[in-house]
């Protein structure tokens, strides 16, 4: 997003009244933030949502333009100094699943990466109290989930969110947070040295802006991007009012696929996962399989996965060097030898035994890309 969208983004949510919603009612109406500064008053209250009293606002609202050049100014001090990219909704790097459900987040901050997000994810959420069961079988599947290379979304709570990022970093895995404040403030905070962690395996995600603090109403509405960003949901523990059953909810509501994991009767943390297999909401969550069938990954993609995840890990250090500039877009043998520092002939004989062991896949031109 470039910096005068964000400006005109923060005007017009610095106006009482406006919100997200009709702020994508006027951006489907004016194709360009500038537009909706210059427009009479009289187009503005045609757009849903923007009554005369608010249309005023907006056309008066340059009397802001100070203020407003302040907050800009802090947020993007600490946005360049943080290394945080900002996302708007409509832009091509936005994640196209979470694009796709109601009320998308306008933008979103983002530290890391998250280019892995094309890719089908799993998010795992519960209760911030969980059971020593329940501590023990989220760290089961969140290793499993990661040990198949797919992605692990939570929201960096304590509890069952804190095990599935840690068992997802422990099994070298990529594992995405969702925060309920501004990039600028980890809550809670002594999972400030795990948010480091996964900057180095993956991203955190925000869309709230810089100084936002953590609001109680911001988690329900951070749980709507957890889901949207997954392709399924696992639900391990839960109370009745937890803020998984939130979540769960949010994501019936997006058509993500939700699974509880059954619980001990009578247990306070499993009383939400047993009423959402009891109602329907979710499926009974069995074993890993069931849900990657669901998600579109058979048992002979997950086996295909372990098997590489083997071959992998027996690479030599320059194998290991070229495989890390490849992807699944074309890279020239001049751009390998380059990034690699290794001779082009070097390249050329690992790049061999790469195709050899089913990894690396040759295209015309010596373009190579990972299989």
């Amino acid at each position: 997003m470039e910096y005068p969208d964000y400006f005109q983004l923060r005007r017009l949510l610095a106006i009482e009244g406006i919100g997200p919603v009709k702020i994508r009612n006027l951006l489907a109406r004016f194709e360009a933030f500038e537009e909706i500064f210059e427009a009479p008053l009289q187009s503005l209250t045609q757009i849903e949502g923007i009554n005369s009293s608010i249309a005023k606002k907006i056309v008066q609202s340059s009397d802001t333009l100070d203020e407003v050049n302040r907050v800009v100014d802090t947020d993007f001090k600490f946005l360049e100094n943080s290394g945080t990219r900002v996302l708007y909704y409509l832009d091509e790097d936005f994640p196209q699943n979470l694009k796709n459900i109601y009320d998308p987040p306008l933008l979103l901050f983002v530290r890391g990466d998250i280019s892995e997000l094309v890719k089908p994810a799993i998010a795992m959420v519960g209760s911030r109290k969980p059971t020593q069961y329940g501590k023990l079988i989220s760290a089961k599947i969140a290793r499993e989930i990661a040990g198949l290379e797919i992605g692990i979304i939570s929201g960096l709570a304590r509890g069952i969110d804190t095990l599935a990022h840690t068992s997802a970093l422990s099994a070298d895995g990529k594992t995405y947070a969702v925060m309920g404040t501004g990039m600028d403030l980890i809550y809670p905070a002594e999972n400030k040295k795990l948010a480091e962690q996964i900057l180095e395996q993956g991203a955190l995600i925000t869309e709230y802006f810089p100084k936002t603090l953590p609001e109680p109403g911001n988690f329900p509405r951070r749980n709507r991007i957890i889901s949207g960003l997954s392709r399924a949901v696992i639900v391990v523990e839960t109370g009745l009012t937890g803020g998984a059953m939130i979540t769960a909810n949010l994501a019936a509501d997006q058509g993500r696929d939700v699974y509880a994991v059954p619980g001990n009767l009578g247990s306070p943390q499993s009383e939400g996962t047993n009423q959402l297999i009891k109602i329907g909401s979710a499926k009974l969550y069995n074993t890993l399989d069931d849900v990657l069938s669901d998600i579109g990954i058979g048992k002979r993609d997950k086996e295909n996965a372990k098997e590489q995840q083997k071959v992998l890990l027996s690479l030599n250090l320059f194998e290991q060097k070229i495989h890390s500039v490849l992807s699944s877009e074309p890279v020239s043998i001049d751009k390998i030898a380059t990034v690699t520092g290794l001779s082009v002939s070097d390249c050329l004989v690992n790049l061999l035994t790469l195709e050899f062991k089913g990894i690396v896949r040759q295209l015309p031109g010596k373009m190579f890309i990972t299989e």
